[in-house]
């Protein structure tokens, strides 16, 4: 495995790091790939009852490593949002309780894997951000589907429209996070937490887990793939073409609608 996902097994958990701290532990396919070898580690590792995902550094995740969106072409964008939808499917679908613990930028597919996870635990430091529309896309990694569904259609597209940075305390509020310490405490107050769960009645946990997921989440699969093909096709778009030169050349992007 590349040592772009760090592994670690601790007692009864399973400890998944994203492990590009000098990015901010911005997405590539490989880290991807890492995480799934985790979850599917946890899946058939019968000692292990619960998974902690984090992120090195000074970070969570900034999202896709958005150097790599603009080179990309229909065919390869659609195939790696298969990629993503294939791990965002096996988390939601673990019969283990997966906690995020998230810290500084959560930004983009960061916050997606976040929101797939069963609960989030966060720095008071922690800013979650949706930057979609400011290089002319739309969100994937699930984000449309939880979102709404957790908050609520209209403030989910206030996140999805402005993309304005939303406060772990607002986050709280809204009812994406559910813990919040400071961040001298968070980093052994989520493994705590984790292990607390791993101690408890896991089959209950795992069956509580999946008749909630679908009781929350019936059409998920759908609203992937839909997330899949139409950013696969707005990635073609002037817009995202405007959108990445503009985060390169450090400006405010000239959208067009087309």
């Amino acid at each position: 495995m590349s040592n772009v996902i760090l592994i670690e097994e601790k007692e009864k958990t399973l400890n998944i790091k994203l492990n590009r701290p000098n990015v901010l532990n911005a997405i590539i396919p490989e880290m991807i790939d890492g995480i799934k070898e985790g979850i599917q580690q946890a899946k058939n590792d019968s000692n292990i009852k619960a998974v902690l995902l984090s992120g090195e550094g000074r970070a969570f995740c900034s999202g896709g490593d958005i150097k790599k969106m603009g080179s990309r072409t229909a065919v390869s964008r659609f195939n790696y949002i298969g990629e993503i939808n294939s791990l965002v499917t096996e988390m939601t679908s673990l019969e283990k309780p997966i906690i995020a613990a998230v810290h500084g930028y959560v930004t983009g597919l960061g916050f997606s894997l976040a929101l797939a996870s069963d609960q989030i635990i966060a720095s008071e430091d922690t800013q979650f951000i949706l930057s979609f529309s400011k290089i002319g896309l739309i969100s994937d990694g699930g984000a449309l589907y939880f979102l709404a569904r957790n908050i609520g259609s209209y403030r989910a597209k206030e996140l999805l429209f402005n993309a304005q940075p939303l406060s772990a305390q607002t986050a709280q509020k809204w009812g994406i996070v559910n813990k919040i310490y400071s961040d001298k405490e968070f980093q052994i107050e989520s493994e705590n937490y984790t292990k607390s769960l791993a101690d408890g009645a896991t089959m209950a946990y795992g069956l509580i887990k999946k008749l909630t997921n679908l009781s929350l989440y019936p059409n998920m699969e759908e609203i992937l793939e839909l997330e899949r093909s139409n950013t696969s096709v707005i990635g073609t778009s002037k817009d995202h073409k405007e959108g990445i030169s503009a985060f390169a050349e450090k400006r405010r992007p000239h959208f067009r609608g087309e």
